[in-house]
């Protein structure tokens, strides 16, 4: 018995310590499906964003999407877009991969972030639309 104990608690001392976040790590943000990032961009506390190039923003866009562009001036286009820190920040690319890029740096700063797992093209094939 007194070994069983010992045993469980040093697994919730384990557990424990596997569930805090070291320093270093990155900060969270949630990654959604379309349809669930539809339910979330349809709220008046969030915002969306668009981190394609402006290229690609002007071929077709989430409506009430801002372009703020990923790239090596992110940080201070995001500082002039003077986004609402109260607000959850919805990022999407065009596939995924950059708004994940976006949404960690955004996390960083500690805004509250969802981002869009599949892209636009995720979006677009799941027939929602998009404008220009």
């Amino acid at each position: 018995m007194k070994k069983i104990f010992i045993f469980l608690v040093a697994a919730c001392i384990g557990l424990a310590a596997a569930a805090q976040q070291p320093s270093g790590t990155q900060a969270a943000f949630t990654s959604l499906p379309v349809n669930q990032f539809v339910d979330s961009i349809g709220k008046s506390s969030v915002v969306l964003v668009d981190v394609r190039t402006q290229k690609e923003y002007e071929t077709g866009h989430i409506k009430n999407a801002s372009n703020i562009v990923w790239d090596k001036n992110f940080d201070t286009a995001v500082e002039q877009a003077k986004l609402d820190n109260t607000k959850t920040i919805a990022v999407y690319c065009r596939s995924g991969r950059r708004s994940k890029a976006a949404a960690q740096a955004l996390a960083s700063k500690g805004f509250r972030v969802i981002e869009l797992n599949t892209g636009i093209l995720g979006w677009q094939q799941a027939g929602m639309p998009v404008e220009k």
